[in-house]
C-alpha cells in the first residue's frame, strides 16, 4: 500500500463516515474508491465492510443523547440484526452479486416514498389499527432482519431504507431514529466484519485507513446531524437516496 493509497482510503473513509452517520450509503462513495485502487469487487466489498464499522459506532456514540430510552429496543433488535447480518454475509460469500442488486434500487424508491410521505402516513395511521408505537413490534423486528441481511451482504444506503421502514413503524422524532439506525447498522457491519475476517480476504492495510476515517467522519456526522431539522434531515436523505438510486442502476 503507497502512501498515496492510503491517504485515499482514509478521505474516502471520512466521508463515507460522514454520510452514513447522518443517513447511510456512505459505501457508495468508499467502495467505488476502493475498487479504483485495484481491488477486486469481493474483496472491496469485505474490506469496505471491515473499514467502516468503527465509523458507524462512533456515531452512535454522537447520538448517546438520543438513545436514552432505547436501551430496550436496541437490546431487542440487536438480536436480529446479528442474524440477519450473518446471513448476509454468507449470502454475499456464497451467491453472485446481482441477486441483490436489481431489487436494491427499487427498496430505496419505496423508502424515499416513505421518509418524504411519512409525516402524512404516520397521521393517518394513527387513527387507525395500524398506528405506529413505540413498541417493538413483529413488523419493526422483521425489518430491522431484512435491512441487517442486505446490510451484510451490501449494505449501500441500508440507512436509508431503515429510516423509512422504522419511521413508518415506530412512533419517534427522526433524531432518535437516526441514533437507532446508527446502532443498528454499525451492529451489522461489526458482525459481518467478523466473519469476514474469519473466512475473506481481507486488504487490512486499507481497512484500517478507512476506519481511521470513518471515526473521524462518525463524530463529525453525528455533530451535523443532531443539529439538522427534521424537514432538512429528511432532504438530505432524500438527495442521498436518489444519488444512491442512480448509482445503483447505472
Amino acid at each position: 500500500m503507497s502512501p498515496t493509497d492510503a491517504a485515499i482510503a482514509l478521505l474516502a473513509g471520512l466521508w463515507a463516515g460522514t454520510i452514513n452517520t447522518v443517513v447511510g450509503s456512505g459505501t457508495l462513495v468508499s467502495f467505488p474508491v476502493l475498487l479504483g485502487l485495484g481491488l477486486p469487487p469481493v474483496v472491496a466489498n469485505v474490506t469496505n465492510t471491515v473499514g467502516l464499522f468503527p465509523g458507524s459506532l462512533a456515531g452512535a456514540w454522537g447520538y448517546r443523547r438520543e438513545l436514552r430510552g432505547q436501551g430496550r429496543r436496541i437490546a431487542v433488535l440487536s438480536v436480529f440484526t446479528v442474524i440477519g447480518s450473518v446471513t448476509g454475509a454468507i449470502v454475499l460469500l456464497v451467491l453472485p452479486p446481482d441477486a441483490f442488486e436489481r431489487i436494491v434500487p427499487w427498496l430505496i424508491a419505496l423508502a424515499l416514498v416513505l421518509v418524504v410521505g411519512g409525516p402524512r402516513l404516520t397521521a393517518h395511521l394513527r387513527q387507525t389499527r395500524y398506528a405506529p408505537t413505540e413498541r417493538t413490534t413483529v413488523a419493526v423486528a422483521v425489518v430491522a432482519t431484512l435491512c441487517a441481511v442486505y446490510g451484510g451482504y451490501f449494505g449501500a444506503a441500508q440507512g436509508v431504507l431503515m429510516m423509512g421502514f422504522m419511521g413508518m413503524l415506530l412512533a419517534e422524532d427522526l433524531q432518535r431514529l437516526n441514533a437507532l439506525k446508527n446502532v443498528l447498522t454499525g451492529l451489522t457491519n461489526l458482525v459481518a466484519a467478523v466473519v469476514f475476517a474469519i473466512v475473506a480476504d481481507v486488504q487490512w492495510g486499507l481497512a484500517a485507513m478507512v476506519a481511521v476515517g470513518a471515526v473521524m467522519g462518525g463524530l463529525l456526522g453525528a455533530r451535523i446531524g443532531r443539529r439538522l431539522p427534521p424537514n432538512v434531515l429528511r432532504g438530505v436523505i432524500v438527495v442521498v437516496g436518489v444519488v444512491a438510486m442512480y448509482a445503483l442502476l447505472r
